[in-house]
């Protein structure tokens, strides 16, 4: 195989030292992401794409991963692409030509030597191209011929050394060829699958081929995994509402529970929580949880206050979702509301909320004294907008009734004969979503599911249709329309 020609030497990478395919360490250290957006500390695309990289490779396994059909870009939302190849330039001139040439590559080495010998031609979207017609060239024999690991590693480096300007799409498609090897997702490393794992659930990636081969290294490594790596591998299944084919995810998971309960309290309310969006509890790890020795434990440590909410929100599930468990729960003095604003997610975002222009329609539509904005209720989640109606249909003057409903409903109940309901609008931006726009993240279902289940009405806004008015009057017309469907009315012409 012809050499690569030598490039440029660049500036140090602040992603940590480079890896080839054939390494199996993780990094070695915090390394400050490089693309912008992301929290300080957390690994980058950047970073995460190296360290994917470095997972251990055969040609024999590459034949199968590099054969998968392409990523397209509707998993990250609206194509913004236009006719611009992912990740580079209009197809034109010596980079089009560039890419007939990979796609016609005869083997491995020719390959290597068109990405290699042609740096200024190169665009981000010629890797994914690389990889593909290199499992191509794999599989087109019933036994692939081996591969040089100095071609992997030439390959691995190419990668590498061009990642800082790759677009998140690319990145993805690239973490596609790396990771799903899938047949034996088990030999990565932890720390590979964690990456994984942040990754999907950071970008709301609901992808079930990634999920599964999560879940099942999880289930494979079950021995090797501590609640640590285990509370960061379940994060995209809850976040994502997610519940996998694999049969033993969840008895792997109790076992582990039961194994590092006590070991760190903090990873174990994690878990739950996660659990708690897929509504799957186990009892045995909510008797323990709910035991005075455990909530005397993490009192004492610096995660007190939010152990605390997480136990409170499980204490909420217990009473809304579990009716046969008998067993502990988190005592009274213990509690503290769950969600008391609005999440983090919707204060970053505000600018690009309806929530200011819904506001208006109401106020428009009903008057100031008929709605609440942003109004906390037991046992803690914060609402869009609230409504007080009649058993006769009339919008009432929040002022003059309770805007809450009593907490927990089955020791309040009513005892008054004309009862006012309660109705939620449910503002449900494009952000509370996984990315297919589909299915709602795991935190909004759960807060719905679990508001429902206290005796408020919902009325959902989803933002497809909030997105389709075309002013203030237009806005009007849609709330009155869907308050009318539920038998509201209010004013002296009901509108």
């Amino acid at each position: 195989m012809a050499k690569l020609r030598p490039r440029a030497p660049r500036a140090p990478s602040k992603v940590g030292p480079a890896f080839s395919f054939h390494g199996r360490g993780g990094l070695g250290r915090e390394t400050k992401p490089l693309v912008q957006g992301h929290a300080a500390g957390s690994p980058s695309p950047n970073t995460m794409l190296r360290v994917l990289l470095s997972a251990q490779a055969s040609s024999a396994r590459l034949s199968g991963l590099l054969l998968l059909p392409p990523v397209q870009p509707y998993c990250l939302g609206p194509s913004k692409w236009g006719d611009r190849p992912p990740g580079g330039a209009p197809h034109a001139g010596p980079v089009q030509g560039l890419q007939r040439l990979l796609e016609q590559a005869r083997s491995p080495g020719e390959l290597l030597r068109w990405l290699g010998q042609n740096p200024t031609k190169v665009r981000a979207h010629h890797y994914p191209v690389a990889l593909r017609r290199l499992g191509q060239l794999l599989g087109a024999q019933p036994r692939p011929p081996p591969v040089e690991q100095a071609t992997l590693q030439d390959l691995s480096q190419l990668i590498i050394r061009n990642c800082p300007s790759f677009d998140i799409h690319t990145i993805h498609v690239c973490l596609h060829l790396a990771v799903l090897l899938e047949a034996r997702p088990e030999e990565l490393t932890p720390h590979v699958m964690v990456l994984l794992a942040q990754h999907l659930a950071r970008h709301r990636l609901r992808e079930p081929q990634l999920l599964e081969a999560i879940a099942h290294f999880l289930v494979a490594q079950e021995a090797q995994l501590n609640s640590k790596v285990v509370q960061k591998l379940v994060l995209p299944f809850g976040r994502l509402n997610y519940l996998p084919l694999e049969q033993q995810f969840m008895p792997c998971l109790e076992r582990i529970l039961a194994r590092e309960a006590g070991v760190a309290p903090l990873a174990t309310v994690n878990i739950l929580m996660s659990l708690c969006q897929l509504r799957c509890l186990p009892f045995r790890a909510l008797h323990f949880v709910f035991s005075p020795g455990f909530i005397s434990h993490v009192s004492g440590t610096p995660h007190a206050l939010i152990v605390r909410r997480y136990l409170s929100l499980l204490d909420t599930a217990v009473e809304l979702e579990l009716p046969g468990y008998r067993g502990p729960r988190l005592p009274r003095r213990q509690q503290v509301p769950i969600f008391p604003q609005p999440l983090i997610t919707d204060r970053a975002r505000c600018k690009y909320s309806h929530k200011d222009i819904v506001a208006e329609g109401l106020r428009q539509l009903l008057g100031e004294e008929k709605y609440r904005q942003d109004l906390t209720v037991p046992p803690g989640y914060c609402t869009d907008f609230l409504l007080c109606v009649s058993s006769s249909g009339a919008v009432l003057p929040v002022r003059t009734q309770d805007p809450f409903l009593p907490y927990p409903p089955r020791s309040c109940p009513y005892t008054t004969r004309d009862p006012a309901q309660r109705v939620v609008l449910m503002l449900r931006e494009r952000w509370h979503f996984c990315r297919d726009g589909q299915v709602l993240l795991g935190s909004r279902a759960l807060r719905e599911r679990h508001l429902g289940l206290m005796g408020y009405q919902l009325l959902p806004l989803p933002f497809e249709e909030l997105e389709s008015q075309r002013g203030l009057p237009q806005l009007k017309s849609y709330l009155r329309q869907k308050l009318q469907a539920l038998g509201l009315r209010w004013g002296p012409e009901g509108g």
